[in-house]
Parts: structure tokens; sequence; C-alpha cells
């Protein structure tokens, strides 16, 4: 069960991270990266981010345990959303 928290809990944190620079690089929105903060470093920033974060899924033994692993996905988005949200992302001021 630790490895199904702990590989839900990755994913959500990848996940929830992919999803702004994902949406920010679809509407052209500057937004800061590592890469700089144009369209195509945030699309691919974004969707390396959710691929990777799926990928997190994989070994994951979600169908035995879904309970513990649905929430710790949902705890990573969450815990990534507050982070966006109050501004803690590099280059946010």
């Amino acid at each position: 069960m630790f490895h199904t928290i702990a590989l839900g809990l990755l994913a959500g944190l990848l996940i929830g991270n992919g999803l702004p620079h994902f949406i920010k690089g679809i509407t052209r929105e500057p937004y800061p990266t590592v890469f700089g903060p144009g369209p195509v470093p945030n699309l691919v920033a974004g969707w390396s981010g959710i691929a990777l974060g799926v990928l997190a899924l994989v070994p994951a033994d979600l169908p035995a345990e879904p309970v513990p692993g649905w929430v710790s996905i949902a705890v990573g988005v969450l815990l990534f959303g507050l982070f966006h949200a109050k501004g803690l992302a590099f280059g946010r001021k």
C-alpha cells in the first residue's frame, strides 16, 4: 500500500504542476519556467509533467487499493495547486 500512496502522491504533484504550465502554453500567456516564460516552453513543461505523472501511475496498484491511491493523487494535485495559488512558483512575485 505504501508504494501506491507514494506513487499516487508523486503523480498528483507532477500533474498538478504540469496543468498550469500546459494551460498557459496553449493559451499563449507568459508564465515562468526554468526554460523561459514563453508559450512553447510552458507547453512542453506542462505536457512533460502530465506525461510523467501518468507514467508514475503505471506501477501503482490502483485497482487493488483505489481509495489510498486516488486520495494521494488528489492531495498531490491540491498541494501543487496551493503552491501556484500562493504565488510560490519559480519567478512569480
